[in-house]
């Protein structure tokens, strides 16, 4: 599903009016019937209903909403946040019709009353449920004065809030308050959902999310160049690599993982076995020469390749040689990082690796995670060997590495992070968080909807290292891995979090869970 910015929005209303001819009233009257609706499915039981409308198109929303409610036999109460004098076009057209029909208007201009026993503070206690309709994404600069006061008195009620495309106070686009924001319990966004709603904190301040149809024209949609997405069952069902029923296992790829130290068996475990889960056909795990007994006994269905190692117990620089001999025999997929260390001479080796798959023509598709990504951060010189179809899979911390930038910087606003990252380098970004954003080397960036707090534990990454690695050696293009990987994960940890609760939910829980996330999506 396409996500847009305040300015695409605004764009795709306005070409549906100018250009299709579709009035806006007409997209008004539309958008206001369909929350209705769905306050109707949500709130079947209030009847006393407080609708707060600003002077633009958000208020001219709220005003047609408390006319329908009205008109069902709802007690509605319209508080207009801006003089009545102010508003224009459809909103004052919608006004103007409220207004003739008798119904309840009171100007709230000043922050008097909102608090203690005052008539406005009462008459919104005594709602069962308030519509928040006062700024949408028309708004710029931050909340203050009267509006800042009366959104906190709403947040501090325990009455129900219902945001109409926006909760009030939000930036559109980051997701960031500007100022204070009203805390929603459910926001019903029109047309298409906007970016700050699926991203931290907004999502949050959100609440429920729904996404209403209003007929925006697909044709007017299409013409936007929108390039970002929120990834959805459909469209990650429709990715999943088929298995013909005359396949085998060399119809499946081959994922090489070199990964492991002394204390981090585990990392390399996971990410070999989530690569066979997510349906790789042959897997080969690269590991320092003392680890390769454990491993060998704890993963019967993975091949191992014991190789060099230093003092410490990590991979040896000594260890390229072995590595790329065997990397010739037909491997698709080289998975690096997950539990190596930062020893120099390990460090030496990825780096090595790195020119080597170019410089040799081995034609690996890489997946670097982890140690990994610490290796090569802040070396222009490697980068410039890494192309679109590699994939660097980043949480905050090794983001920041990456970049020299504050994590603070970082998470301001994901989703540019991760396109601007991509775009620069050349490569896909896994920008890993919450939520995961991923971004390929042209900037189109997709938005992760599955996952939840209880993946917020040891080895979760090095599942989703292998569900790439594994899903990338089928065919998927380096994008379309990374999108469809984290989609399964997180699904993978929602369904677990169903079973078990979050609480306690561990990476090998949602790597059992993989194949059932993946049938899922299938039937």
């Amino acid at each position: 599903m396409k996500v847009v910015t305040a300015a695409e929005m605004r764009q795709i209303d306005q070409d549906t009016i100018e250009g299709i001819g579709i009035p806006g009233i007409v997209l008004m009257e539309t958008a206001g019937s369909a929350i209705v609706g769905a306050i109707e499915q949500h709130y079947p039981t209030a009847q006393r209903i407080g609708i707060l409308v600003g002077k633009g198109n958000n208020g001219g929303d709220g005003l047609v909403i408390a006319r329908q409610l009205a008109h069902t036999g709802h007690d509605v109460h319209i508080f207009l946040v801006s003089p009545a004098d102010s508003f224009t076009g459809e909103a004052d057209i919608n006004l103007q019709i409220v207004k003739r029909l008798g119904l309840q208007i009171e100007e709230i201009l000043t922050d008097t009353g909102f608090y203690g026993t005052g008539t406005v503070s009462t008459t919104l206690a005594n709602c069962e449920l308030l519509i928040d309709a006062i700024f949408g994404t028309g708004l710029r600069g931050a909340v203050r004065d009267s509006i800042a006061s009366l959104i906190d008195a709403i947040n501090s009620l325990s009455t129900p809030i219902l945001s109409v495309d926006l909760p009030s106070g939000l930036d559109a686009d980051t997701g960031n308050p500007l100022g204070i924001c009203v805390q929603a319990d459910r926001t019903v966004t029109i047309g298409l959902p906007k970016r700050g709603l699926l991203v931290h904190p907004g999502a949050e301040l959100a609440g429920e999310l729904e996404v209403v149809d209003i007929g925006f024209p697909e044709q007017v949609v299409d013409t936007q160049g929108i390039k970002v997405q929120w990834t959805t069952a459909v469209q990650a069902s429709e990715w999943i690599p088929q298995r013909p029923s005359t396949s085998h296992k060399g119809s499946y790829g081959r994922v090489l993982v070199v990964a492991g130290s002394t204390g981090m068996t585990g990392a390399a475990a996971l990410t070999s076995e989530a690569a066979l889960r997510a349906g790789a056909g042959l897997v080969t795990l690269a590991v320092p020469t003392h680890l390769n007994p454990i491993l060998e006994a704890l993963l019967p269905e993975v091949m191992t390749l014991p190789l060099p190692e230093t003092d410490a117990g990590s991979l040896s620089a000594s260890a390229i040689s072995a590595i790329l001999e065997f990397a010739e025999t037909a491997k698709s997929v080289l998975a690096i990082g997950p539990g190596i260390s930062q020893h120099p001479d390990t460090v030496a080796l990825v780096r090595q690796l790195v020119r080597e798959n170019r410089a040799q023509r081995l034609n690996l598709r890489l997946v670097i995670d982890a140690d990994g990504l610490n290796a090569i951060a802040r070396t222009p010189e490697i980068m410039s060997f890494l192309d679109r179809e590699t994939v660097l899979t980043p949480h905050p911390g090794e983001m920041a590495r990456l970049t020299d930038t504050p994590v603070s910087t970082l998470e301001a606003d994901r989703i540019r992070t991760a396109q601007t990252y991509a775009s620069e380098h050349g490569v896909t970004l896994v920008f890993k968080g919450a939520p995961t954003v991923i971004s390929d080397a042209n900037g189109n960036a997709w938005i992760n909807s599955t996952g939840n707090p209880g993946m917020g534990t040891g080895g979760m990454g090095d599942v989703l290292t292998g569900v790439i690695a594994g899903l990338m050696a089928q065919g998927l293009s380096g994008e379309r891995a990374a999108v469809l990987a984290v989609y399964i994960h997180g699904f993978a940890g929602d369904i677990v979090s169903e079973r078990l609760g979050m609480h306690g939910l561990i990476a090998s829980d949602v790597l059992k869970a993989v194949p059932e996330a993946i049938s899922s999506l299938i039937q």
